[in-house]
């Protein structure tokens, strides 16, 4: 069976007298991931794609919580007019009454679906967070990306540098077998 390792390892105070101490060096204590660097750069996909289909969707429910509260309409694809009887097919309609009979609800429809992202969005987030084995309000930060409007872009720019720069400064650090 393989034991986990810590993120940190500790130096053992034999090697001290052999080997120069982190401090001495300038360089930071080893390194070690949740996995190989396969497994990584696999999470940093998911989780890029992710963050963006996440942030387009929050973008798009911004957008129809403003037609919805400060025009009252709803986005709707299909359908009839209630009022006219003719067929309606895609476009703004009265939220109020019930504007038109059939069709689909496109704004609920963003509602759901981005609810549905957002929570794949966070499977991806943990899944990152867990491998590259950050702490915890890193985990909070990816978390925030998919909830305030842009910030899933930022916040995936930033994290994708950082895993990118932490596999090239620890190459030894995702060999696990």
């Amino acid at each position: 069976m393989i034991e986990p390792k810590p993120a940190i390892q500790p130096e053992q105070s034999g090697e001290s007298a052999a080997k120069p101490t982190a401090a001495k060096t300038g360089s930071a204590k080893k390194r070690r991931f949740g996995g190989t660097t396969a497994q990584i750069r696999s999470a940093l996909k998911f989780y890029k794609v992710m963050a963006y289909l996440t942030g387009t969707m929050l973008l798009l429910l911004c957008a129809e919580l403003v037609a919805r509260y400060v025009f009252g309409v709803y986005l709707f694809a299909g359908g009839t007019n209630a009022i006219t009887g003719q067929p309606f097919g895609f476009g703004f309609a009265d939220a109020e009454s019930k504007a038109v009979l059939g069709g689909v609800n496109v704004s609920i429809a963003v509602l759901i679906v981005h609810g549905w992202m957002y929570v794949l969005y966070l499977i991806s987030d943990f899944r990152l967070w867990s491998l590259m084995r950050w702490p915890f309000m890193k985990l909070i930060l990816l978390a925030l990306g998919g909830v305030v409007p842009l910030m899933s872009f930022i916040v995936e720019k930033k994290f994708h540098s950082e895993v990118e720069m932490e596999l090239a400064a620890n190459p030894q650090a995702s060999k696990r077998y």
